[in-house]
């Protein structure tokens, strides 16, 4: 008879990945010419990638800038000292400084927009300074709005003097790419389901080409599920609210979950207690030598208040003391101006 070993227990402990910064490249050889060396940048809400477009055999594995689609500039702060993307090696403490180009999936921040950019052409060996003589292909929202669409051309052409420009949509390229993967013959059909940061997309396509009057929209993505998931462990620890971070959370998401195909099915299987112990993973906070406000005994919490009574009542006395000297001092002052008031009043009725 076979025995049944007990489930092992996964423990993870954060990452908390601290980022590095972007190299700056030299110019690849294949892109000494302008015509045959395109730049692709994939503009997204939550991370940019950017790289340069070349032959299958001098072509990149992968982009060779990645980073969070972010810049940190505090108040009164020059230009030249905003911090994008990886120049920031921890996002909690700037989270109030933090500015994105995007509103939801639409860029109307073209300032930070801009920043973005310089930020993509220094790093792949371009200088941004004169003019970029590279074609630019780059991503956007599905039905981007014409006008943003129009700002993102006056910036490219008029600030950067780039030669061409072509706009995609990126969840439509990866549809058409896995649809050749599969060597599946054209007119592509199919349903995508595009989930980003701020917003997911549901997009049809008939016969290879994009039904844009049926698309929709909606405002949940990856940022809600982050804030949400906070909010959730939070209420259930209160003692570790200091420990649940927004990028903690992000990387719940990314690492340690998964989008159920069929939910109901997925509540059945987790219903199940070896299930249950086989797939969850609990995750371990780093080590704090302070003691949880959960982990405090009652008399302790008795005695910490008596003892913040009894300082804010020394502190106000404190405060009553000066406040008293203070006006004494201003009345000693009106009456010595007084006294010399009349003194002055009794010599001029002497005269």
């Amino acid at each position: 008879m076979a025995s049944k070993h007990p489930p092992v227990c996964q423990i993870f402990s954060f990452k908390d990945c601290k980022t590095s910064l972007d190299p700056i490249f030299e110019l690849p050889a294949h892109c000494l010419t302008p015509t045959a060396a395109p730049i692709v940048i994939d503009n997204g809400s939550f991370q940019t990638r950017a790289g340069w477009a070349a032959p299958a055999a001098e072509l990149d594995s992968a982009p060779r800038l990645i980073f969070r689609s972010v810049a940190a500039r505090s108040r009164g702060a020059a230009r030249s000292d905003t911090q994008i993307g990886n120049d920031i090696p921890n996002l909690e403490p700037l989270r109030w400084l933090l500015k994105s180009q995007f509103d939801r999936n639409v860029v109307v921040n073209f300032e930070i927009q801009e920043l973005i950019l310089d930020h993509v052409f220094t790093h792949l060996g371009l200088s941004s300074e004169g003019f970029v003589e590279h074609p630019i292909l780059m991503t956007e929202a599905p039905c981007n709005p014409l006008h943003c669409r129009q700002m993102m051309s006056e910036l490219l052409f008029e600030c950067y003097r780039v030669p061409f420009v072509s706009y995609g949509v990126d969840s439509l390229y990866s549809f058409y790419h896995n649809n050749n993967q599969r060597n599946l013959q054209p007119p592509h059909t199919g349903l995508i389901l595009s989930s980003g940061y701020h917003c997911s997309h549901i997009l049809p396509v008939v016969d290879g080409r994009l039904d844009a009057v049926n698309c929709k929209r909606l405002n949940v993505a990856g940022s809600q599920a982050a804030s949400y998931l906070q909010r959730l462990l939070q209420l259930k620890y209160p003692g570790h609210l200091a420990a649940i971070t927004l990028s903690r959370m992000e990387e719940l998401l990314h690492e340690h979950s998964y989008t159920a195909v069929d939910y109901h099915q997925e509540l059945e299987k987790w219903r199940c207690p070896e299930f249950y112990e086989r797939e969850v993973h609990r995750m371990q906070l780093p080590f704090s030598g302070k003691v949880p406000g959960g982990c405090v005994s009652v008399e302790e919490r008795q005695e910490r208040r008596a003892q913040q009574l009894r300082r804010l009542q020394e502190i106000n006395t404190r405060r009553r003391e000066e406040k008293l000297q203070q006006d004494q001092e201003r009345l000693d002052r009106l009456l010595a101006v007084q006294s010399c008031s009349n003194n002055q009043k009794q010599k001029i009725l002497q005269f």
